[in-house]
């Protein structure tokens, strides 16, 4: 089968959950044999590789307008993808549901991952919201085969629009550390931080964990990994923090390094509270990490009784983090209990055979 995916930034994955899933999606179908080109953004990969894990590559524009960026880019995408024919497509990101009708003809299959719920992310204006409540009352009409990514997100569709979805949600690999002299660039050692890594946004809650960090008592540090693309209040907000042990290195893509810094974290704060089963998350469990997460249903679904839960609340994180410091021999049999739900729910190959059935026409 000749499998397009489109709709992400590319690979390889350098920047959330879409462009993770895509990699790990079309690596597996590439060496399952299937064909499979990623339509990436060709800003974000200025040396424009042709070829990765067995995936062809292939280039499109964006608009270089916020509100403009995705739409366009998928929008050249298809332009560039319809000539060559391909069987079947899997499209990320709800707000390109109007768009699908362009390459929902002839036998074509399209599966289409609609992510979370949008319009409920603060970044977005009024008119961002509007548009995305509309992408999504469109993307509940279309016949193509939807992907929700949670349990919750899947009984929202059903309920509000009355449509089946299939539920198939992200994946991690387990994951140990390997070399960790490479955290001494930043001036921590194993163990002696708490880590968050999350786009600077308000349903992400960066800022209540640095918030809560500040009146902490402890010689740890936190280490706040990410940034926002654009200038913003929020994001300024938590670059005027004065406190020394907080530390702020911005986006980071170096993956050993990345892995290095969730493997050798004291505890992981999860602080997204908007969309379905997140990446980071899995991945700071797959790590075996105790995770503090924001005490939302979709993070219920995933943590389960593995870690421990906060309100929208410096002083509740703030207790949660003094209770890890308190009881640090509780934490590694939490860890390991993240650690084994991933294993057993969130294992990329069982993922992918899934993706593969919808595309067949199967059930996934």
């Amino acid at each position: 089968m000749d499998i397009a995916i489109i709709g992400t930034r590319g690979v390889p994955a350098r920047y959330g959950g879409f462009e993770t899933c895509a990699e790990e999606l079309g690596r597996r179908l590439a060496a399952r044999g299937h064909a499979v080109t990623v339509y990436n953004r060709k800003a974000f990969y200025p040396e424009h590789p042709q070829f990765y894990l067995g995936m062809a590559i292939r280039y499109a524009p964006a608009l270089k307008v916020r509100a403009l960026e995705t739409l366009s880019h998928t929008l050249f995408s298809i332009v560039a993808a319809l000539p060559k024919r391909h069987d079947a497509w899997i499209v990320f990101n709800s707000a390109n549901a109007p768009l699908l009708r362009l390459i929902r003809s002839g036998r074509r299959r399209v599966v289409f991952n609609v992510d979370g719920l949008e319009w409920q992310r603060g970044k977005w204006s009024a008119v961002g919201k509007s548009y995305y409540r509309f992408a999504e009352r469109v993307a509940a009409k279309l016949p193509v085969e939807i992907v929700t990514d949670s349990r919750a997100i899947q009984a929202y569709f059903k309920e509000r629009y009355g449509r089946e979805t299939a539920y198939i949600p992200y994946g991690a690999a387990p994951a140990g550390s390997r070399d960790s002299s490479l955290l001494s660039r930043f001036g921590i050692e194993p163990g002696g931080y708490f880590l968050q890594v999350t786009r600077f946004e308000p349903e992400n809650n960066p800022l209540l964990s640095v918030r809560a960090f500040e009146g902490l008592d402890t010689t740890k540090k936190l280490v706040l990994v990410g940034g926002s693309k654009y200038r913003t209040a929020y994001r300024d907000g938590i670059a005027a923090t004065k406190d020394p042990r907080i530390i702020l290195p911005g986006f980071i893509y170096d993956r050993d390094l990345l892995r290095e810094l969730l493997t050798n974290a004291f505890a992981y704060i999860h602080g997204n509270e908007v969309g379905g089963t997140n990446p980071a998350l899995l991945e700071a469990m797959a790590a075996g990490r105790f995770v503090i997460a924001r005490d939302v249903p979709y993070n219920a679904e995933v943590l389960g009784e593995a870690g421990a839960y906060f309100g929208k609340d410096a002083d509740d994180l703030r207790n949660k983090m003094a209770w890890a410091l308190a009881n640090p021999e509780k934490l590694p049999a939490l860890g390991e209990k993240g650690r084994a739900i991933v294993a057993s729910r969130y294992n990329w190959d069982d993922i992918t055979l899934r993706y593969e059935a919808l595309l067949t026409g199967g059930s996934g």
